[in-house]
């Protein structure tokens, strides 16, 4: 059965679907719960996740490889990754991350398992099928998004701009599922959409990003 983009990216999406219980770090959060030093690790691991994920999305706009419109896919999440890291700025201030913390906090190997991996797709994976695969990834990250910025509100007493990082995430992106569809449809058209490999990307994907929140999670834990 032929199927449009949108219909392959809401399949795609759904079976990548997370276990509802895979964040750990989540519910703590919601309730308020978590601590402000977690918090903090959260925004210095991010620092390091936006600059690695940024990078790799440059890369692909620029790889010989790249079809128009999986390309201007990729340059949308550049650009975003680069407004991110202002919101996130203020976010960490806010958590009393300085400079001199930020020189010497060590990242979790486990928080940048995700960034690594975005990175090998963007040497080794069809963009087409990493288009897909990232896309399927996106819902879930939003709604993480959108769960702690209600919590950073209701808990924490945070509002306004230090809540920046995380409303923006969480927030609807019509212009990128816009590209996101064209850059399916142009992959489909050519024959170049690898079900079997969007999938094994987008289930990678997940269990990298479980691995980030249990990783703080556990951080959470041991400094309470």
């Amino acid at each position: 059965m032929v199927r449009t983009a949108r219909e392959l990216l809401e399949d795609t999406t759904g079976k990548l679907a997370p276990d509802p219980h895979a964040n750990r770090l989540l519910p703590l959060i919601a309730r308020g719960a978590a601590q402000r030093s977690t918090l903090a690790a959260l925004a210095l691991e991010q620092r390091h996740v936006i600059a690695a994920d940024r990078r790799a999305f440059l890369h692909l706009v620029e790889r010989p490889d790249v079809d128009p419109q999986s390309a201007a896919f990729f340059a949308v999440l550049a650009e975003g990754e680069a407004l991110a890291q202002g919101r996130l700025d203020v976010f960490a201030a806010a958590c009393g991350v300085d400079e001199a913390r930020v020189a010497a906090y060590e990242p979790l190997a486990d928080c940048q398992a995700y960034p690594a991996y975005v990175a090998w797709l963007a040497l080794n994976g069809s963009p087409a099928d990493v288009v897909l695969a990232l896309s399927g990834n996106f819902t879930t990250w939003g709604g993480y998004c959108a769960a702690i910025a209600e919590a950073l509100r209701r808990h924490y007493g945070f509002g306004g701009e230090v809540c920046g990082f995380f409303d923006f995430f969480a927030a609807p992106a019509p212009e990128l599922e816009r590209k996101a569809l064209a850059a399916v449809q142009a992959g489909l058209d050519a024959g170049r959409i690898g079900e079997t490999e969007v999938l094994r990307y987008g289930r990678l994907l997940q269990s990298y990003e479980a691995k980030f929140w249990h990783a703080l999670w556990e951080l959470d834990q041991r400094t309470a």
